[in-house]
């Protein structure tokens, strides 16, 4: 019997801990596609040069293949709690390459949220992955204090 008890609680305990827990799992926001403010489509008007507009609003996410008159800036924000905003700007140019017409699709009254996380990427060796200093014991290499070669003299 005392066996029996030992077998369940264990399988309890595993159960629980494996994947039953009420311990939340931790989502982050993902942005996807051209980020496009109400600052951004504001600024275009008609007439303007398909290089002005990727001034602009840079290039667009999708091209229409068999249209070419026809640009899409497409942003989608998968909030990690909250659902998913979507906003869409339709170009549409004529046959000498200037803009006619701007079509909005989303809600482009509120700022997006923007992460401004600046250590993007890998560290590096030297280099302290939270604070991008150089890590203790070590200099971090650069041009102004990098060791200089020595030669190497051959032995006899």
């Amino acid at each position: 019997m005392q066996k029996l008890t030992r077998i369940i609680t264990l399988s309890v305990a595993l159960t629980v801990v494996s994947g039953c827990s009420y311990v939340g799992v931790y989502k982050r926001d993902i942005p996807q596609g051209n980020l496009v403010t109400q600052e951004m489509v504001s600024q275009l008007q008609p007439g303007m040069t398909q290089e002005q507009v990727t001034y602009v609003m840079g290039r667009p996410l999708l091209e229409a293949p068999f249209d070419t008159r026809e640009w899409d800036y497409v942003y989608r924000l998968d909030k990690a709690y909250a659902g998913v905003e979507q906003r869409r700007v339709t170009l549409t140019f004529d046959n000498t390459g200037r803009l006619m017409n701007v079509a909005q699709q989303g809600d482009f009254s509120g700022d997006l949220p923007i992460s401004t996380d600046t250590s993007a990427g890998p560290a590096t060796e030297t280099t302290d992955p939270i604070t991008g200093n150089a890590t203790p014991g070590q200099r971090a290499t650069t041009p102004e204090n990098a060791p200089t070669p020595q030669p190497v003299m051959p032995t006899e």
